[in-house]
């Protein structure tokens, strides 16, 4: 029996070691195909939407290439010496006219139907903030009545100890931050996104955003994400020599840890972020304790 028992001890050691770790909600993977888990009700969508595209894509290239292969087949030169002149075939002619009619409409409803969500949040955002693109790290001002700022850059290995942040599963590298947009869960969230001085993205995958920032101009997006946890995401314009290093990091908590951040945030934002990783780490570790 101690020899089962070893083994299990161990697996329980490191069952605990990984819950005590910050939720890890959603980030890229080693050689990953799919999307990352949906954290918002329009991701959600998207990915249906891309499920539901890949049955009328698959069918059509196997068809296609089947099509393919019986023409080079039948009709090669030496099978058929002498060619048809058939200028036209009426029933053809309707068939790949009306057919692809018919599968462009299957894919436009649900199509504008998402697009129609994506511009349509339902409800007034609780909370704005506008996110400004910059050679090469993310401004974010919080439009409330006291107003908070801040830059938000690629986390430097160095600056991980003392930022509390060495493990790399929960801050991986080049994409953790320094300072991440703390917003709370299940809370509608418009994003203002523009630039200062070219071109860049802001896109998160796992709350299905994505849109350019533009000097000059204001893009807007919303997201309402539903679970707690850091998700991951980086510019997507290509913006200069740095344009990989300029992630996106949302941290998404609970309304009395937004609230507190908040507060604390306006006069001390690296004590108020200690504080917040300290509450996430310990919520995490009794709510492992509880299992």
């Amino acid at each position: 029996m101690s020899v089962i028992r070893k083994p299990l001890a161990i697996l329980s050691g490191l069952a605990a070691c990984m819950a005590a770790a910050p939720a890890l909600a959603a980030q890229p993977t080693p050689w990953q195909t799919r999307f990352q888990p949906a954290a918002t009700s329009i991701m959600e969508q998207t990915t249906w939407f891309e499920i539901y595209t890949l049955w009328f894509i698959l069918p059509i290239t196997v068809l296609v290439m089947l099509l393919l292969g019986w023409v080079i087949v039948k009709y090669r030169a030496s099978a058929n010496p002498t060619p048809s002149r058939t200028s036209h075939n009426t029933l053809i002619e309707v068939i790949w006219t009306v057919g692809p009619v018919v599968v462009l409409l299957f894919l436009a409803v649900p199509s504008f139907q998402l697009l129609s969500a994506q511009y349509s949040p339902p409800e007034d955002p609780a909370i704005t903030i506008k996110a400004t693109g910059v050679q090469w790290y993310w401004d974010y001002e919080y439009q409330t009545e006291e107003p908070l700022s801040f830059s938000s850059l690629i986390l430097a290995d160095d600056d991980r100890a003392g930022l509390g942040k060495e493990d790399r599963a929960a801050y991986p590298r080049l994409l953790a931050v320094d300072n991440e947009v703390v917003v709370p869960v299940d809370t509608t969230v418009r994003v203002l996104v523009t630039a200062s001085d070219v071109i860049h993205a802001f896109a998160m995958p796992a709350f299905g955003v994505k849109t350019d920032a533009v000097p000059g101009r204001i893009n807007e997006i919303w997201f309402k994400a539903k679970k707690e946890g850091i998700y991951y995401g980086q510019c997507s314009e290509l913006c200069g020599k740095d344009h990989a290093f300029m992630p996106i990091a949302v941290r998404v908590v609970s309304a009395d840890q937004y609230d507190t951040w908040l507060a604390a945030a306006r006069s001390d934002l690296a004590g108020a972020n200690k504080a917040l990783m300290a509450a996430t780490d310990a919520q995490t570790k009794v709510a492992a304790a509880g299992e």
